[in-house]
Parts: structure tokens; sequence; C-alpha cells
């Protein structure tokens, strides 16, 4: 008896194993970038369809953790590049590092499988309820507990999709517990009653209707010319003093000199040492550029000094400016950017550049240029919905224009690049703005305010990206809520939902 089920449990790990798989592929799959909504819900039902047949909780536990472990570590192995490639790791260990993060964060999948078996009643429609409010507590969990890290999560999938019209509604939180209701149903479609069949077609195509007819939730501002400029410098050369640091310095001064757009962008530590560290006159030549004329930059580089403290920074220049604007990085890269309790052991064993910068204020001001409130972010902090929100609190000031200043040559040329152009596009949806994107390997992009890609570079290529963009005013249900409550009505829509599930089941005890 034990070995039949033994087999029983090795065949469905296998098969989560493989669902898993699936979902990492629907963010982006490696042979276009592009997202694949349907797959997401199909792998999704697998595991779902797999725990309506679980009888125990330990068994729903290490289904749920396969499932999670495969379609992080799926999502998330081009780390693997920065620690051994950049980061001189021994493979063995960087490849144990990205597994260890993946199954780590897996444990929150495991527990709200081993807790809807646990708890699920015998209504299938109550039980759909469940597993989409406990895959959203896991969502938001692995997304904001410990730094966070809600890369690859399963709303992201669907910024093509007909889910795509709850982003200015739900936010992609709610989107990913949307599908897993969708996905638990779509595994009872044989038992469940008509109206839950009804439901489910009406969540499929309501928003699609809305995506095709509704309201529009923002006005225009006008429209700005811009250059981006993407200067493809490689990662191992990019802080070396005798040949990365030089050509970019070379390479983004001609180009900052030289173009005519009134918007300038280079991307995230474009300029890769503090202005006291610039040879003479770079940084008077900067400022002279465009102290006078139609022209403002907005340039990604450390700043600060050791008396202060050091930020990632970007840095603004228009005219009739005394001083150049700031905006600081707020939501800090682990490892990379400060170093977490307990881990220098580890960052000892890699030869990257590491840093430990202060963190910037959350909902810092915008860069005001022509009409235009810019609102710079940089490198993953586009991951954050609910930071960018903060900015939304006053509808005055809100941001017309998000820009995203990245570097992730880290990575290499994989699917990293795609997966964080399709985070981008999910915040245009949520806040009806649009976001242009300046990067040193790629996606640099413009990306209107309903999500699609107007203009972009081919990537790992040296060049300038120029285009236009319209910004927009007015809030969309999200921003409204967020910027004032952050992530909290989610959290209490699916605690309610537990708590009354649990509620009944005492209640029969």
């Amino acid at each position: 008896m034990k070995a039949e089920a033994g087999r029983s449990l090795f065949w469905s790990g296998c098969l989560s194993l493989l669902a898993g798989l699936a979902q990492a592929l629907s963010i982006a799959v490696p042979w276009n970038g592009q997202p694949l909504w349907w797959l997401q819900l199909l792998s999704l039902g697998v595991l779902a369809w797999q725990l309506e047949r679980s009888a125990h909780g330990r068994r729903a536990a290490v289904l749920g953790w396969v499932f999670a472990c495969a379609w992080l570590t799926g999502t998330f192995w081009w780390m693997f590049i920065s620690m051994h490639t950049y980061g001189g790791l021994p493979a063995p260990l960087a490849a144990a590092a990205v597994l260890a993060l993946a199954a780590v964060l897996a444990l929150y999948y495991a527990a709200a499988c081993a807790l809807f078996v646990r708890l699920a009643p015998v209504n299938r429609a109550a039980r759909a309820l469940l597993f989409g409010a406990l895959w959203l507590l896991a969502e938001l969990a692995r997304g904001r507990w410990f730094t966070g890290f809600g890369w690859g999560g399963s709303g992201y999938a669907h910024v093509d999709g007909p889910l795509a019209g709850y982003a200015p509604w739900l936010g992609v939180y709610g989107i990913s517990a949307v599908a897993a209701w969708l996905a638990m149903t779509a595994s009872q479609i044989r038992t469940c009653g008509l109206w839950q069949r009804g439901a489910a077609l009406a969540m499929l195509v309501l928003p699609w209707a809305y995506q095709m007819g509704g309201p529009v939730m923002s006005a225009s501002t006008g429209r700005l010319q811009v250059a981006l400029l993407q200067g493809d410098i490689p990662q191992d050369e990019k802080f070396q003093p005798g040949s990365g640091v030089p050509t970019a310095l070379r390479w983004y001064g001609e180009q900052l000199g030289a173009s005519r757009a009134p918007l300038v962008v280079a991307p995230e530590t474009a300029l890769p040492l503090l202005p006291q560290q610039l040879p003479d006159g770079y940084w008077a030549a900067l400022t002279t550029r465009f102290a006078s004329g139609e022209q403002a930059a907005l340039i990604g580089m450390p700043w600060g000094s050791f008396s202060e403290g050091y930020t990632n920074a970007a840095v603004g220049f228009k005219p009739g400016q005394a001083n150049a604007w700031r905006y600081d990085k707020h939501h800090l890269v682990p490892f990379g950017e400060f170093i977490p309790t307990g881990f220098k052991w580890f960052t000892a064993m890699m030869n990257i550049p590491l840093g430990d910068f202060n963190r910037g204020g959350l909902g810092q001001p915008s860069f005001e240029w022509q009409g235009q409130r810019l609102a710079p972010n940089i490198c993953y902090e586009d991951l954050f919905g609910e930071e960018l929100g903060a900015r939304f609190a006053d509808p005055a000031t809100a941001p017309t224009v998000f820009v995203n200043l990245s570097n992730i040559a880290w990575f290499g040329n994989t699917v990293a690049i795609d997966q964080h152009l399709h985070i981008s596009r999910m915040r245009t949806l949520e806040f009806a703005r649009p976001f242009v994107r300046a990067t040193n390997t790629g996606a640099t992009a413009i990306i209107d305010y309903q999500g699609r890609v107007t203009a972009a570079l081919p990537r790992h290529t040296r060049g300038v990206l120029s285009g236009e963009v319209e910004g927009r005013q007015g809030l969309t249900p999200y921003a409204w809520w967020v910027s004032h409550l952050g992530l909290w009505p989610l959290w209490g829509a699916a605690l309610l939902v537990l708590g009354l599930v649990m509620r009944r089941l005492l209640s029969k005890t």
C-alpha cells in the first residue's frame, strides 16, 4: 500500500513539475518573449486538478512546493549568469543559490496548497473561492515579506490576455487571484454548478469587453519627444576604468551633446562615476549643455559622498534650474545594493561591485518638464506597483509619465529582458500611464498607457530610440485605492474568505 502511494506521489510530482515549468514559460516564452495567458491558466489548472484529488494536506504541500519551485526556478534561472559569469561564483554554487531561493519562496505556495486541502469545504464554488484567496495570500507574501521578490508573478502572464482588463481595478495581484479562481473552477468544470460555469465565462468575457469599449480612465496631457539612450556596455567591462568606464563617458557624452529631443534619458549608472570622480570639465559641460534652450535630460549615475552615504540615482538637468534635480532609488536590490544581515559570507565569494546604498524616500516628487510630470524608477522598482502608487495620493501632483532607467546586462541576452518589459507594461495598465524605458542592453522602449509597445530598440545593440510619448492624467480605481491603502484591501479580502471558511468548519465540529 505504501509503495503504491509512493508511486502515485512520484508521478503526481512529475506532473506538477512539468506544470510549474509551463507556468514559467507563460510569463514570457524564450522564442519570442511573449506571454501566454492561456498557458498560465492551463498549468495552474493542472495543479488545481491534482489538489482536488488530494486527500491529505502533506501530499498537497509537496505537489504545491514542486510546482512553485519549478515555476520560480524556470522564471529567474538567469540569476545564475550574474553570480557565475560576472560574479565568479563556481557554477555548482550559483545553481544551488538559484534553486535555494526558489525552494524557499515555494514554501508560501506549499502552505497555501496544504491549507486548501485541509480546509476545503464540500461546496465546489466555495472551494474555488478559497483556492483563489490562498493563492493571493501566497503571492502577496512572496512579493512583500523579507524585502519582497514578486518577479514572475502569475498575473504578469495576462498582460495581453482578457484578464488584463482587471488591471486598472485590481492590479496584478488581483489578476493572480482571479486566475487562480478560474483555474480551480476549470478543474471542477464537469462537476460544478451551471451558475459557476457561467460566472467563469463572465469573468473572462467582461474584462475583454471592457478593453474593447469601456470608458477611458485618463486624459492626455500632451506629447513629448524623447531620445532614449542604449549604450550596450558589456557588463564585465562596465565598471572597469580601462575599458567600460571611458567608453560609457565618451558615448553617452556624445549622445547627450548631439541629441535635439526635448527629453534625453540615459539608463541606470550610464555614467558609472560619482560627479566628483568625473574627468575635469565633464560635469560642468553637462550642466552648461542643459542650462538653457528647450532640452532636458535624465541620467542614471551614483551620487553622494563618504560622509553622507551613496545612492543609486537619476539626475535631472533642465533650463533655469540652479542645481541638478535628483531621484534616489527607494527599493534596493538585496546582495547588489545592500547586504542582508548574515549574508556577507555569501557576497564575499563573488567578484561583483557591491554597494551599500542609502534608500531614497517613497513617493519622491516628479521631474516637471514641458507640461509633464516625469516619475523615474530604477531597475526593478517598477515591479512594486504599490510603491509607484504612493505618487498618486494627490492627483494634482501625480505622474503623467513613468521613466524606467535599468541595467540588466547582469543577466545576459535572456528572457529576463522580456519579463522586465512585461512588468512595465502591467504598470501602464494599472495606472493608465505610459512608460519610457532607457536601458543598457534592453528593453529600451516606449509603452503607451494601454500597455502597447509603440517603439523599441533591438536588444544588445548600441543606439538611440527617438520617439514620442503621450502623457496622461486621471486616476484609475487601482491608483486611488493603492495610493491610500496600499495592498491592505487585497490582504483583507483574502483573509476574510479564509476566516469565513474556517468559521464554517468550526461551527460543524
